[in-house]
């Protein structure tokens, strides 16, 4: 009788174990995930928009960065069809990257306010011209050069 009461225990324990495992997996979850959304669909979630937790990129609109500490309020940019801004305010721990200037391509992670402002607690940023391919030649110049002949050896004659 003991041993299938304690087989009983020791099962009980082993299945709540388990659910307050899968619960804490489940719930982690869900509270990192995030949506990566442009400005415009941002600004046609409706109400949705306020309880998620999004990822906005656009452009640093240029004179739009106003710092305190390592605090940012700033201005992204998506330029369509039409240009869409948002306003965002980034209160992360830590400062904002080096290449965070304007008309850097940024990527705010955080919340949207009812106040109409992207509450940031994440900020990334890149400069876009540090990595752009080299411009190419002028084509002209580069054919003008391509048909020049390479001057031909000297040939030495034996004595």
């Amino acid at each position: 009788m003991q041993s299938k009461n304690q087989s009983r225990k020791i099962g009980i324990a082993i299945v709540i174990v388990l659910a307050v495992i899968s619960w804490l997996a489940i719930s982690g979850v869900r509270a990192n995930k995030s949506y990566y959304v442009t400005i415009k669909e941002l600004q046609a979630m409706g109400p949705k928009a306020y309880t998620r937790h999004l990822r906005v990129a656009g452009s640093v609109e240029p004179g739009s960065i106003q710092r305190s500490g390592t605090d940012v309020n700033f201005v992204l940019v998506e330029k369509t069809t039409t240009t869409n801004m948002l306003h965002v305010s980034y209160t992360g721990q830590d400062p904002p990257p080096d290449t965070f200037k304007d008309n850097a391509l940024a990527l705010a992670i955080g919340t949207y306010g009812h106040d109409g402002v992207f509450h940031a607690t994440q900020l990334q940023a890149k400069c876009a011209s540090k990595y752009a391919p080299a411009p190419p030649k002028n084509t002209a110049t580069a054919q003008a050069a391509a048909s020049v002949p390479a001057p031909a050896k000297a040939v030495r004659a034996a004595d």
